[in-house]
């Protein structure tokens, strides 16, 4: 039993140093766009999701002005980082929404499980023929779980602004 407890022991250890050694380092940029992107992983921009969204933008195969939920501050922004001119938002993509979280008006959910695929941040909760709900916490508003609800028991609900979510900005000198 010790030798064993001994041999999983170096293994770990082994595999520990390994995956240290071995690390794929990502590009900096990268990490710095995607840092910047909105994280709805709504698929507007045309990509599958933020990341993908960013790694394109390093590598100039998209524009910086891909992304709605984003809008001109986030256009802004990464012009900034890039060191290019800014542009206005591609408005053929999508227009620039208020953030929101989707809600599911429970007592018209059938249960179907459609809108639970869709979803890139597993924010809806519910199994087959039960009741769904949206943990509104998790929820990007992406809209991507209203289209496949066959009942149109999906809205999408403005975010209320509390005193503790507000974010000051600091005035520039």
């Amino acid at each position: 039993m010790l030798i064993l407890c001994l041999l999983f022991a170096f293994l770990g250890l082994l595999l520990a140093y390994a995956a240290h050694r071995l690390k794929v380092q990502e590009d900096p940029l990268v990490e710095q766009i995607d840092a910047l992107l909105p994280q709805t992983q709504c698929g507007q921009c045309l990509y599958p999701g933020c990341k993908p969204y960013a790694e394109a933008v390093a590598k100039g195969e998209a524009e910086i002005n891909q992304c709605p939920p984003g809008g001109e501050a986030g256009v802004a922004a990464l012009a900034e980082l890039l060191g290019v001119e800014s542009k206005p938002l591609n408005t053929e993509l999508g227009e620039q929404k208020p953030p929101a979280v989707a809600f599911i008006i429970e007592q018209d959910c059938i249960g179907c499980i459609k809108c639970i695929p869709p979803c890139p941040v597993d924010a809806i909760l519910g199994a087959s023929k039960h009741m769904h709900t949206v943990i509104s916490a998790e929820c990007t508003g992406c809209e991507l779980c209203i289209a496949p609800c066959p009942v149109d028991c999906i809205i999408m609900r403005p975010i209320e602004e509390i005193p503790s979510q507000w974010h000051w900005i600091a005035p520039h000198e």
